[in-house]
């Protein structure tokens, strides 16, 4: 019998292949993980498993699986990141390693991955630029343009330090699969994988991978521009500081100098026109109301991922939450919409004591019309914080906020373990 890592017999490693009709490339790709699951036990006493998440094969993968030693598990949602997460469901390890079935990756350069989760890694990604990649293993367009771009793009929203984000060939522990909360069922998944481990301070270690050419006579499932597409809407999707919170900080800044300058200017010379145009007092309160609005939307999206228990709320957020409400959020709107309405009777008195003549400058009916705007958009982003908070009036209370720790979510129920068996 060969035993895991705790001396009981029970699986420790579950090596998860991802299927869809890949009846050319499986079984050499399943003799490799055999070589694998051997060198893994040699190496590090480990017992293992393979799992193929067949995604609906119509060439008889499954059966090819069957006989080459694997257990099938079979994957109703299409799509590549659905497949890995039926799989890591089904899974009875400890330890999770994921690669394609294409032939593309060696499996056996997964256990110094499973040494580093040993180790106190929660992620181990695989490295091809350091691993090496084989002539023709990957199209030029993604070597040099997609995956440098999309990693980059990653590791300065996120501070994921990553090398390779998109490389097939890594391995995760289920502690950490479970806080992850994982929900991609396509390509993205990749990048799901790496932002919410950054998001949630898991341990993110790295190792080399070969990639060779795949085994397969046709086309692969990866489609470059919609899934590059998937990869980058999904980055700005879970990074509200960047999708929201700087425009926000952008336009805000700059209308509101324009119409500081424009009330100041105003205010010295009354009754000749102002340094800015009319028509760029109407922009700066337009770039103030869109501004206000992306501020609420980035502190919703931050509120959300803190509930779903992939990101920690941060600092500002906890500070301000002990004296924001939606109670303070509907009375700070009713204020400035009290004063805005008040702004614009005086411009009606005034438009009427000049005989309903023409006014010299719009810059109060704008101010005016700008408050009301602002007090309806706080009092509605008030509720809206409030729903997103689990219908809580205080956003930030800590009871309905998920936490890995606390072991919400039913964890996935899997039938008691074999007993391992050596691999052939």
């Amino acid at each position: 019998m060969m035993l895991s890592d705790d001396g009981n017999g029970e699986v420790a490693v579950s090596y998860v292949v991802p299927c869809l009709n890949e009846v050319q490339s499986l079984p050499a790709c399943l003799r490799v993980v055999e070589e694998a699951r051997r060198e893994l036990f040699d190496r590090l006493g480990l017992a293992s498993e393979v799992l193929v998440a067949d995604n609906g094969s119509i060439d008889g993968s499954q059966a090819l699986a069957v006989r080459g030693g694997a257990r099938v598990v079979q994957v109703g949602i299409r799509g590549y990141g659905a497949a890995l997460r039926g799989g890591f469901d089904a899974a009875r390890g400890k330890y999770l390693v994921m690669g394609d079935a294409d032939g593309s990756y060696d499996f056996r350069q997964a256990a110094p991955m499973v040494e580093a989760l040993i180790g106190g890694a929660d992620l181990c990604m695989g490295d091809r630029f350091a691993g090496g990649i084989q002539p023709g293993a990957m199209p030029w367009k993604n070597r040099y343009i997609g995956n440098p771009l999309l990693t980059g793009l990653l590791n300065l929203l996120f501070r994921a330090r990553v090398r390779d984000a998109h490389c097939g060939l890594r391995a995760l522990t289920r502690d950490c699969y479970r806080r992850l909360g994982l929900t991609g069922s396509g390509m993205e998944f990749a990048s799901e994988m790496v932002i919410k481990a950054a998001l949630r301070g898991q341990v993110i270690a790295q190792r080399p991978a070969t990639l060779s050419r795949d085994l397969r006579g046709r086309a692969p499932h990866l489609r470059p521009w919609r899934d590059g597409w998937r990869h980058l809407r999904y980055l700005f999707m879970l990074s509200p500081s960047w999708l929201f919170a700087l425009p926000a900080l952008s336009l805000g800044t700059a209308g509101s100098a324009i119409l500081v300058v424009a009330t100041v200017s105003s205010l010295f010379r009354p009754g000749t026109p102002i340094f800015f145009g009319d028509y760029w007092v109407v922009l700066a309160g337009a770039m103030v109301g869109v501004a206000q609005i992306a501020g609420i939307l980035a502190v919703a999206s931050h509120l959300h991922g803190v509930r779903e228990g992939y990101r920690r709320p941060k600092r500002w957020i906890v500070r301000l939450s002990r004296f924001i409400s939606l109670e303070t959020m509907i009375a700070a709107g009713i204020g400035l919409g009290a004063i805005g309405f008040a702004v614009l009777i005086g411009v009606v008195l005034a438009w009427w004591s000049r005989n309903f003549g023409r006014a010299v400058s719009v810059l109060p009916a704008v101010i005016g019309s700008l408050l009301m705007t602002l007090g309806a958009q706080n009092v509605l982003g008030g509720f809206l914080l409030a729903i997103v908070s689990g219908n809580e009036a205080n956003f930030l209370d800590p009871q309905p906020i998920k936490s890995a720790e606390s072991g919400d979510g039913a964890e996935p129920s899997h039938p008691s373990p074999l007993p391992s068996q050596p691999p052939a």
